[in-house]
């Protein structure tokens, strides 16, 4: 079994990763882990025109690599094996695309867990990758 778990770096997300260390042994053999960050692009605009593109790529990896660092750590210190993978893009669109191109099974992610109204108000990238994805999504709230 291969597992996409998405982060971004927030309290909720690890939830996501502590649900999974949680219950590794659900699992007959250790599952792949694909831990991944999709990082909003910046907004062609005034800003981008005066940074180079290497810049920016440097940029994205850094905050990536934060992002992933406390999920990395816990996921070490457990003993669990992943891959990591930083990406750039629509996030929920991301989340889906990659867990079909890597071959996962399933994919887990925190939630905020703001309710219904306000999801249907400013959305949640949680109910968009419910809404795209045709693989099982596990929420850790």
């Amino acid at each position: 079994m291969k597992i996409l778990v998405a982060q971004d770096g927030s309290e909720t997300s690890l939830r996501a990763i502590r649900h999974l260390i949680a219950h590794v042994k659900w699992f007959r053999e250790q599952p792949g882990v694909e831990l991944l960050f999709v990082h909003p692009p910046i907004p062609i605009g005034l800003a981008t025109k005066h940074v180079s593109e290497a810049t920016l790529d440097a940029y994205y990896r850094e905050e990536g690599e934060q992002a992933l660092a406390a999920a990395r750590r816990l996921l070490d210190e457990a003993g669990v094996k992943y891959s990591a993978h930083i990406h750039v893009g629509p996030v929920a669109e991301s989340v889906v695309r990659l867990a079909g191109e890597l071959g996962c099974d399933l994919i887990c992610m925190g939630t905020h867990g703001r309710g219904a109204l306000r999801n249907a108000l400013i959305g949640s990238v949680a109910t968009k990758v419910l809404h795209l994805s045709a693989l099982p999504v596990l929420l850790a709230k």
